[in-house]
């Protein structure tokens, strides 16, 4: 393990002692319920989940990640974690609206549920415990100016975005949007094509679109898979490195890309970060500690010129973690 993630979990332990009491005389058994398990951020954020559970103590953790994009079985999922009787439920909702009833039923049966990395249906506080994550309409405006000044205030742009349902990233796209709105000689030529779920279905999805990628100067990706997803179809396509590119997320292999100038720039979250305090805040919780119903966390434009920067790089080496 790299020395910055060593820090990094050193900082995270000291933290969650101060704050709370570590070795509880209660056992806990959360369950963890992401959208998936192949993405490298899902497995960083898995990494956070099982520092968590070691540094707050008497917490046992289960990780139950539904196949890709599979909503069908994460409602199962939970409605299993319900009948197991959990002491908590941290979730990644792959809808906003279908997990809307599984997490009221969860509340109904006093199972707290908190809510981590993408939106659903209900107040935090009330429905749920609280939300933990990024800004994700703020990130997407982000993204969309850098790649405005990356084109100089003006050319054609092709997005991918993601079907239905998943809020977090619907509000990056719509931030995206809000910024290049402001641009009068920018404009979006590719806007309806709609991917989901792996790095394979976008890569084909996106040379389905070959010729509008052509006729492109700047490309917009809202999440990890498509982000890999189209770099892949650039390079079939001879043309990575060739048309200004922001992604989002920062797999290694989009970082190695960065350093080739295929990719121009990554809109970075802290996956593992987000994990840790999910878990954190869930064991706070359920110990008697208020906790805050919207849990922030932090958002990093990665670019060339930054990459080398001690924060961004400590960032970049946060640990991932397979079962």
């Amino acid at each position: 393990m790299k020395k910055a993630n060593i820090y990094f979990i050193f900082f995270l332990i000291l933290t969650a002692g101060a704050s709370s009491k570590i070795f509880s005389q209660e056992k806990l058994k959360i369950a963890v319920i992401p959208k998936g398990n192949l993405a490298i951020f899902w497995k960083s954020i898995h990494a956070g989940v099982r520092l968590g559970a070691t540094a707050l103590g008497d917490v046992e953790v289960i990780w139950k990640a539904p196949a890709e994009d599979n909503l069908a079985q994460q409602i199962s999922i939970v409605e299993q974690c319900i009948n197991e009787g959990v002491s908590g439920i941290v979730l990644a909702p792959l809808d906003k609206d279908a997990l809307a009833e599984p997490v009221a039923k969860a509340s109904r049966k006093k199972i707290p549920v908190l809510i981590f990395d993408s939106a659903i249906k209900g107040t935090a506080g009330k429905d749920f415990i609280g939300i933990a994550g990024i800004d994700n309409k703020k990130a997407g405006y982000i993204a969309g100016e850098h790649l405005a000044n990356l084109l100089g205030g003006k050319g054609k742009i092709v997005m991918l975005r993601v079907k239905a349902g998943q809020a977090n990233i619907s509000n990056r796209e719509t931030g995206f949007l809000e910024a290049i709105a402001k641009y009068k000689d920018i404009n979006i030529i590719e806007k309806n094509k709609y991917v989901s779920g792996s790095e394979e279905e976008s890569t084909i999805e996106s040379m389905k679109i070959a010729d509008k990628i052509r006729e492109a100067n700047g490309i917009f990706c809202s999440y990890e898979q498509s982000t890999m997803g189209m770099l892949i179809a650039l390079r079939k396509l001879n043309l990575a490195g060739k048309i200004k590119f922001v992604g989002f997320d920062s797999p290694t292999p989009a970082v190695e890309a960065l350093k080739k100038g295929e990719v121009n720039a990554l809109v970075t979250q802290d996956p593992a970060r987000m994990g840790f305090q999910s878990v954190k805040a869930m064991v706070d919780h359920i110990r008697g500690k208020k906790i805050p119903t919207v849990i922030d966390v932090p958002v990093q434009l990665v670019t060339p010129e930054n990459l080398n920067d001690p924060d961004i790089q400590k960032l970049l080496a946060l640990p991932s973690m397979t079962d």
